[in-house]
């Protein structure tokens, strides 16, 4: 079906059932970044692939809000589909919320699948609707009364992850998190997140691409907790042991069921921005609700020993894995033909040649030439480019191996560049050091600091219109919460053992698009009469094309610090390559 013809079936059923519009989100039952198959509604509806962005549908008008990461890509992918663009934070761009209040009647009905709708999300969409008496239906499910072949929620199996790389056991974890109940007087805390049970409870799978996650919901009580899965997800073995530890298997849809029987005066603490509405609709008003920000989300954001070691262990195999492709991308491009989906292929040839990999954590970004401007572009088999021996080429790919997640991009000069193409590159260089060299206060958040990173784009009249940087998960999801680089305001602090990515960029649409990233951990630092003080220490190595940098545009400070980072690649890596690889090393870890 056409994009016209899925609006005008919707469309037909919204005037069957009295509907003014249909919100679509692009979350499933979970709230997830990355969603399986089954949730892909906004995308099927709209036809815009990337991950974030919010649909609204009324009888005569449509609407697609997303953020600048995607504003190009968006732009392309909703032309004369009857839907309309709204650039998120840009200025006098509307809400999806003040839009809607704009456009529905008084006392109109808005329709929006309940699973796929926070419980925050439904408090603020009421509040701006108020003045409009409208009716907000949750009961229903737009998108699949029209996605007649609608995927399935999928059915893999699930396996346990091994306490030798996750560094504590189910009980450690369980034990921490019932702690933090305690301190909020709840009896039970439901937890719908995917990443967040998979991470407490020990368990992987692989049920959404790129994400090695279960479908399931959990529920932790005083000294039990349930694990709503579909049976045949699990085999005998890993039942046997969760039984053994009080983790009681339940069907997945059973959920509700079990919320709706829960015995008052007991208390139910649940994130609402994580906890969909119709979970929290099947909770007895007689059980009291406590709101409360995620419990297992700032355990899990703080790495322990096993993980830190572990991670180092696997940005070392990420990076040789890299360092043969970066050096066959540069010896091949000149007299073979590379498209940006053989460059990604051959990626993941050697990637697959590293101990523990299990897949790679997201698509890759393998853009060359202004295809890079896209900041989430991803290449396929009808618009894809063939790299050439000029210009720019931007990676940005990583791994899931049994222990560890990676995330790196790196931007390869493949041949003859311009002096903007230098330029830009060495600003960009310049934000990694500014921020990577940052020793600041404790107490301080990812935007306190997000400013190091923009001042050299700020001083040259350039920005980047999105993040700095994200946190990274553990054998888990690659954007980790809570916290993040970032110049919108982000109430977290950093702490010890965090980890987050650095990754500044210069988009230039229809020229070029650079972006340099690694991966720091926020380490301790130094004491003073003033405070502790914390500092960053890099994860990641892997050159940086030294072919591309201005070393006149570096300070004496970040000349030292690039020769010092490339005698560091040098030493950890070489010593996994042979001699070709190690001399092709060598040359691009040279002083400059």
């Amino acid at each position: 079906m056409k994009i016209s013809e899925k609006l005008s079936e919707l469309r037909k059923w919204m005037d069957k059932e009295g509907i003014d519009a249909c919100l679509v989100p692009s979350a499933d039952a979970h709230m997830s970044e990355y969603v399986g198959e089954h949730w892909k509604g906004r995308q099927w509806i709209t036809g815009f692939t990337g991950s974030a962005g919010t649909a609204v549908i009324a009888r005569d008008d449509a609407g697609l809000w997303t953020d600048g990461r995607y504003f190009i890509q968006a732009a392309s992918q909703l032309e004369d589909s009857g839907i309309r663009l709204f650039k998120m934070g840009e200025p006098g761009v509307q809400t999806h919320e003040e839009w809607l209040a704009e456009i529905l009647p008084q006392g109109g009905s808005l329709a929006v699948d309940g699973r796929s709708l926070p419980v925050g999300a439904l408090h603020k969409l009421s509040a701006v609707l108020a003045d409009k008496s409208a009716v907000i239906r949750t009961e229903l499910d737009p998108i699949g009364v029209v996605w007649r072949d609608r995927p399935a929620i999928p059915g893999d199996k699930l396996y346990l992850h091994e306490a030798v790389y996750a560094g504590k056991t189910r009980a450690e974890k369980l034990a921490e998190v019932r702690k933090a109940m305690k301190a909020r007087g709840a009896d039970y805390y439901l937890l719908p997140v995917l990443d967040e049970i998979c991470w407490l409870l020990n368990i992987r799978g692989n049920d959404i691409p790129r994400n090695p996650y279960v479908t399931s919901f959990a529920v932790i009580g005083e000294h039990e907790a349930w694990l709503f899965v579909e049976p045949d997800k699990a085999g005998y073995a890993e039942r046997s042991i969760l039984e053994e530890e009080q983790i009681h298997m339940q069907a997945y849809g059973d959920i509700y069921s079990f919320l709706a029987k829960l015995d008052s005066p007991s208390s139910i603490a649940f994130d609402p921005d994580k906890t969909n509405t119709s979970l929290y609709r099947s909770i007895p008003a007689s059980v009291r609700k406590i709101s409360s920000e995620g419990l297992v989300t700032p355990l899990k954001a703080i790495k322990n020993e096993v993980e830190i070691r572990n991670i180092r262990d696997s940005y070392t195999k990420d990076s040789v894995a890299l360092v043969k492709l970066f050096k066959w991308l540069k010896e091949t491009v000149a007299h073979e033909s590379v498209t940006e989906i053989d460059a990604d292929v051959k990626g993941l040839e050697f990637r697959r040649e590293q101990p523990l990999f299990v897949d790679l954590s997201f698509d890759t970004i393998s853009a060359y030439g202004e295809h890079a401007a896209m900041m989430h572009y991803k290449a396929l088999p009808d618009s894809q480019y063939t790299l050439a021996a000029q210009g720019l080429y931007l990676l940005d790919s990583g791994s899931h191996f049994l222990n560890g997640t990676t995330d790196i991009t790196r931007t390869l000069a493949l041949g003859h560049l311009t002096e903007e193409q230098k330029k830009d590159f060495t600003l960009v260089l310049k934000s990694v050091i500014a921020l990577s060299t940052a020793k600041f206060l404790y107490g301080s958040t990812g935007s306190h600091l997000d400013v190091l990173a923009r001042r050299p784009m700020w001083d040259n009249g350039l920005d980047y219109k999105c993040g700095t940087g994200h946190g990274l998960g553990y054998f888990s999801n690659v954007h980790e919460e809570p916290h993040r680089f970032s110049h919108k305001w982000v109430n977290v602090r950093l702490e010890p053992g965090m980890t987050i990515t650095v990754e500044p960029g210069v988009y230039k649409e229809g020229r070029h698009g650079i972006r340099t990233e690694n991966t720091l951990l926020v380490v301790e630092g130094e004491a003073t009469e003033c405070g502790v003080f914390l500092r960053f220490e890099t994860l990641s190595f892997l050159p940086v094309d030294r072919s591309a940098i201005v070393p006149a545009l570096l300070s004496p400070s970040e000349l030292e610090w690039i020769n010092d980072y490339h005698q560091q690649v040098y030493d950890k890596l070489s010593c996994h390559l042979d001699e070709a690889h190690r001399e092709w090393l060598k040359q691009e870890t040279a002083p400059l």
